[in-house]
């Protein structure tokens, strides 16, 4: 299968989607023809690139919470935030270039140079973001690139701004604790093998138990368990003031239509919508079950995604 070619089609009606329909956060991007640099970002940049960063807060809000959680620079960023600026120091565009590359650009030239600055990460395992712009970062990246793409995913995002259905709570749903570590280290690998094709408990087994740990110990993952099994699973990966990023949602498969997963969704997302503007997550668009179940909890699918997961060099 031609990979590229077929997801040149399909970014390109989605670029023409998009700019017919716009969107809640849509900032098309406009040509530039002055030069550019593209720097290494450091400590004190954390106002000036959370505050660029704010202007698409539900797109960026991977990028902010890493920031927010563990400032500019820091290993537990898995990879290193970078600023490209235009011939008067203003910012065009910031990106995180690492284990998972993404990019918020202003200009299709600053989406251009950073594509070409990430060709040198060789640890680079996902490029994620809107079809049309990752396209365009693709069609730069793969000149002069080792890289080839292993799958492609096209996500559909879906938004949770209020008001919450009233339905019964759910009694036993908590922040879990590190006592629930294996079981959802095992939720969590599971859905990751499934969804890009590797299990992190083969390629990382520490690393991924370091930082689903932390996860735990940050008051991030939620559950409902009972005699020892896990009934329902939800990870706020990204928390900031404007959105709450949601991954790995899980109901027990022996205990889906029964309505437990939609008591459980609709009070954690009541939960977070006190104090924060959206609640979202992405799911891949083949899982027509899963985008049914979160329309079913007042989520509403407001625009595309693709990742690309890339071919490990050997």
């Amino acid at each position: 299968m031609n990979f590229t070619k077929a997801y040149r089609k399909r970014a390109a009606q989605s670029s023409h989607r998009r700019a017919v329909t716009g969107g809640p956060d849509a900032l098309p991007l406009v040509c530039a023809n002055h030069s550019l640099r593209v720097e290494r970002l450091a400590g004190e940049h954390r106002a000036e690139v959370l505050s660029f960063l704010a202007q698409r807060a539900v797109h960026t809000v991977f990028m902010a919470g890493l920031i927010r959680d563990n400032g500019v620079v820091s290993p537990l960023n898995r990879g290193a935030f970078y600023a490209c600026r235009n011939g008067q120091g203003d910012l065009e565009g910031v990106a995180l270039i690492g284990h998972a590359t993404l990019v918020e650009a202003r200009t299709e030239a600053a989406l251009s140079a950073f594509a070409h600055f990430a060709q040198g990460c060789s640890l680079s395992h996902l490029i994620h973001g809107i079809p049309g712009e990752v396209e365009s970062f693709w069609q730069s990246y793969v000149q002069h690139s080792k890289r080839t793409m292993r799958r492609l995913c096209r996500e559909m995002l879906f938004e949770h701004r209020g008001p919450v259905k009233p339905l019964e709570a759910v009694k036993g749903l908590r922040q879990a604790t590190l006592g629930d570590l294996s079981l959802v280290m095992s939720v969590n690998a599971g859905l990751a093998a499934e969804e890009c094709g590797v299990n992190p408990l083969e390629r990382d087994a520490l690393g991924f138990r370091q930082r689903t740990a932390r996860r735990i110990e940050q008051g991030r993952v939620w559950v409902w368990a009972q005699e020892g099994q896990l009934i329902f699973k939800a990870d706020i990966v990204a928390d900031t003031p404007a959105a709450v990023y949601l991954e790995g949602v899980y109901v027990h498969p022996q205990e889906r239509r029964k309505g437990y997963g939609l008591r459980c969704m609709t009070q954690l997302s009541r939960c977070l919508l006190a104090r924060t503007e959206v609640v979202c997550l992405i799911v891949n668009e083949v899982k027509t079950e899963a985008q049914a179940f979160y329309r079913r909890a007042g989520y509403k699918h407001t625009s595309d995604y693709d990742t690309i997961y890339l071919q490990e060099l050997h």
